[in-house]
């Protein structure tokens, strides 16, 4: 469960990090771009801080690392009562699920504004694709053409500017050329629209397959979430991958994924993400009545602010949620 949470997130921050005229900060769209500087896995044990640095960027972690656990509990605290819909004293999975979509929606909310405001400043009813281009790549009319071929991360500039024209062509329903206020949420948030979850696919192809065959093989699968050296211990999540893939992801057993196993594994039908995070919170802090107190919670203090429930640490910095 915790690879899966670890492949959405990836997906996510790939697909929704602000587009930024500064080149430096555009080499974060490339899907391959470390999330974090913190290590996902240390001694085989999941690392938490991954997670939290990764979806709150170094600036708000760093704030969120400055809070004592006694101020983290007191502002968890008020959090739970919001939680408890009923007010019963009880957050049961139902009450934590809605939370964390709540706190899901609510974030791609606030980051479509953000990135709508700073892309759109006339604030005109849609954005067109040449003043986009113009906001996010202008930067590349003053590189010379080698440098535009040059990798950054695993990707270059000309094929990211690619990218982002051909999401944009498939998220431009009326075929206008410019984007209204949703079809902009469907370019930032593929993952999040039933018409844009084949680009979703095509991207993360192209991002794992290094030798553009059209598949993706177990070493290009386990290369893209591993980088070890040659004398170093292989983790045992690794070995578990290997099997993931063998007896889950490769549905025909040839030794590859294609684009429909793909789907299959970062888009699986019957799989909810909110769901799933409920119960494994659920599990974390449950004394096995399969709900939870709020002492229950604030013993397992540092599960929840580094989870979904709390926007991974974020609402216990933000200043609105009291």
């Amino acid at each position: 469960m915790i690879m899966e949470r670890s492949v959405v997130l990836c997906l996510l921050l790939a697909a929704v990090i602000a587009a930024k005229p500064a080149d430096e900060e555009k080499k974060s769209r490339v899907h391959t771009d470390k999330l974090s500087d913190e290590e996902h896995y240390m001694n085989d044990e999941h690392n938490s801080d991954y997670d939290h640095e990764a979806f709150l960027g170094e600036d708000e972690a760093r704030t969120f690392d400055q809070l004592t656990p006694e101020e983290s509990k007191e502002r968890l605290g008020k959090i739970v009562d919001k939680i408890d819909l009923n007010h019963d004293n009880f957050v049961t999975e139902e009450e934590l699920k809605l939370w964390i979509d709540y706190t899901q929606k609510r974030y791609i909310t606030d980051d479509v504004k953000r990135q709508w405001n700073a892309n759109n400043p006339e604030n005109t009813e849609t954005l067109h694709w040449a003043d986009y281009k113009t906001m996010v790549y202008g930067f590349m009319d003053n590189m010379d053409p080698g440098e535009l071929d040059d990798e950054e991360e695993g990707m270059s500039y000309a094929e990211m500017l690619k990218r982002d024209q051909r999401r944009w062509e498939v998220a431009d329903e009326d075929n206008d050329n410019a984007l209204s206020l949703d079809e902009f949420t469907n370019f930032l948030h593929p993952e999040e629209s039933e018409r844009m979850r084949a680009i979703v696919v095509q991207e993360t192809m192209e991002d794992i397959d290094k030798d553009k065959d059209g598949k993706i093989s177990l070493e290009e699968y386990i290369g893209d979430m591993y980088h070890g050296d040659d004398d170093e211990f292989e983790p045992s999540w690794v070995s578990n991958e290997r099997d993931q893939f063998r007896e889950f992801r490769d549905k025909n057993n040839d030794g590859y994924l294609d684009e429909e196993e793909v789907q299959g594994w970062i888009i699986p039908p019957d799989y909810n993400h909110a769901d799933a995070e409920a119960k494994h919170l659920i599990y974390e802090a449950d004394n096995a009545d399969k709900m939870l107190t709020k002492e229950e919670i604030l013993n397992k203090y540092d599960v929840f602010v580094g989870s979904q429930a709390t926007d991974f640490g974020e609402a216990l910095v933000r200043h609105d949620e009291f």
